[in-house]
């Protein structure tokens, strides 16, 4: 499983109802269903992602996440995780909005636009950063809501969002010092457990 969902599976209780947006092939759901007996859907548009989810047994579902999930019942859901897919929306405001309301818990996973490299790379070429992680140029990328850690919790608390749990990560997922005291610098991946404001804050700082 990929490095970021084996995380992810950590935060996740044995037995929940899950709701996986822009699910991919359905990996996570897949595993979490044969190893924690959660129930639940992912959402998908790409056709092909589509197909190899049916194959693995995963309940899917065909939806533009920039839709809403009105489809969905408030608080219908235990679990709602969204793994780098926020930047790639057109209105990431509205459906983290939609998650904490039909979920008690979201993960969500977006690279950090305030990395050092990326300001490095703007202050020395002027240009939007290319990179091995971010490979895209301006023109062709799917990426068009670019954001730090900052702006993400900015924005978690102008929704009244609760952040539970956060962490820093490399692009090959690993967190270490230099991570934990500059998160929004150092960082290249955040990692975030957020609940909505009716729940109790356990918030852990790392």
């Amino acid at each position: 499983m990929r490095a970021d969902l084996d995380i992810i599976q950590e935060w996740i209780p044995t037995g929940a109802r899950v709701l996986d947006l822009g699910c991919g092939d359905g990996e996570l759901l897949a595993w979490l269903g044969e190893h924690k007996r959660v129930s639940g859907y992912g959402l998908e548009i790409d056709p092909d992602k589509i197909a190899r989810c049916i194959e693995r047994g995963v309940n899917v579902i065909e939806q533009d996440l920039d839709l809403g999930l009105g489809n969905f019942a408030s608080n219908s859901f235990d679990v709602v995780v969204m793994t780098q897919s926020l930047q790639a929306l057109h209105f990431p405001d509205k459906v983290l909005a939609e998650m904490l309301r039909v979920g008690r818990t979201c993960i969500i996973t977006f690279p950090n636009f305030g990395h050092w490299r990326c300001r490095w790379y703007l202050a020395r070429n002027g240009r939007m950063p290319v990179s091995d992680f971010l490979p895209y140029t301006w023109f062709n990328t799917p990426n068009i809501h670019f954001c730090t850690f900052e702006d993400f919790e900015r924005l978690c608390h102008e929704q009244g969002a609760r952040i539970e749990e956060r962490l820093a990560v490399d692009h090959e997922h690993r967190h270490n010092l230099g991570s934990r005291l500059w998160p929004n610098l150092m960082g290249e991946i955040g990692i975030y457990r957020i609940s909505g404001p009716g729940l109790a804050d356990h918030r852990v700082a790392v």
